[in-house]
């Protein structure tokens, strides 16, 4: 009885010591210097967190919203639909023109801007007179207020008044203002959604250029010359050497340079409000006269959010090989 007793007794010691001792392991474990650091990161990280679950994420899942309801301007209730407002917006004919076109502004516009941002990189790269106008340049184009750019690219594709057609003209390239060959820039389909890409790679290529310069002066000049004491060609090293060193840099830039542009909505607005007919008309233009212009917020979200996911597979396999890289 007495040993009953006293075991009792042990365990109940035992039960009782073992929260404290839990409580003190875990005390100890947050006074380290470990977790110390990730607390403090976690704190310097919170801010940048909350502004992206604000901007981004309560828009975001807003705009589904509105994409799986019947909402409308002008009436207070909002009925869940489903994928009414999809299934509407794809037997649309002027939705498949405005998807294709998206897609052809895309793909043209980010083949210019690649040359012509490499190739202003590498001017920049050089030592000649007058680089800092040139780099004084190069910022114009994005930071001048879009409407003012767009509207004076409005005044040079001007069907009569045009200077490009002007200067086009004076070398003998076209004919005389009537004639067969005098292109119409705003009024031909061809030429509409050309001229609009054209004013796209005019506003963006320059802050590719700016990322590319970045990565090429973050290239230890050694490796460079190893490489060119190995015999490697110009080519050959930015190949071999320089991409695979500044391809982080790429990834991010292409990322960004592709939502850009996908969601570029002035450009092609101002210039010709996705006309002649259909012939430049892309998805975000589609979406905000449907959505505002019309009232029709439910269909006009969900044509917004058509290309949610054919961009989020793209973006996730080049995370994931940034990732695979281990940088």
């Amino acid at each position: 009885m007495t040993v009953s007793l006293g075991g009792g007794s042990e365990s109940t010691t035992r039960a009782a010591a073992q929260p404290v001792s839990w409580r003190s392991s875990i005390a100890a474990r947050w006074r380290t210097n470990t977790s110390r650091r990730l607390a403090f990161g976690y704190m310097l990280l919170a801010p940048a967190v909350l502004y992206v679950l604000l901007l981004v994420g309560i828009p975001f899942l807003f705009s589904l919203y509105l994409a799986l309801s019947d909402a409308n301007v002008g009436d207070p209730v909002a009925r869940f639909v489903g994928f009414e407002n999809f299934r509407a917006a794809m037997e649309m004919d002027t939705f498949w023109d405005a998807l294709r076109n998206s897609i052809v502004f895309l793909v043209v516009a980010a083949v210019f801007k690649s040359l012509l941002g490499t190739s202003l990189a590498f001017l920049l790269l050089q030592n000649f007179s007058g680089k800092k106008v040139v780099r004084a340049l190069v910022v114009i184009p994005f930071t001048l207020p879009i409407s003012v750019s767009v509207l004076s690219w409005k005044w040079m594709y001007d069907s009569q008044f045009s200077v490009i057609n002007w200067g086009l003209h004076r070398v003998g390239l076209i004919g005389p203002y009537g004639s067969e060959s005098w292109p119409i820039w705003l009024g031909q389909p061809q030429l509409a959604l050309l001229a609009c890409i054209g004013v796209n790679v005019w506003r963006s290529f320059p802050f590719g250029a700016i990322v590319l310069l970045a990565g090429f002066t973050s290239v230890p000049t050694e490796v460079l010359d190893a490489a060119r004491v190995d015999g490697c060609t110009f080519f050959q090293r930015f190949r071999h050497v320089v991409a695979p060193m500044i391809f982080p840099i790429l990834i991010i830039g292409f990322l960004f340079d592709t939502v850009f542009t996908l969601s570029d909505l002035s450009v092609v607005y101002l210039l010709t409000q996705g006309g002649p007919g259909s012939a430049t008309q892309i998805l975000p233009v589609l979406a905000y006269q449907i959505g505002i212009q019309a009232g029709a917020l439910g269909r006009g979200a969900a044509i917004a959010l058509v290309l949610v996911p054919l961009l989020f597979p793209a973006l996730f396999l080049m995370l994931r090989n940034l990732k695979r890289r281990d940088w």
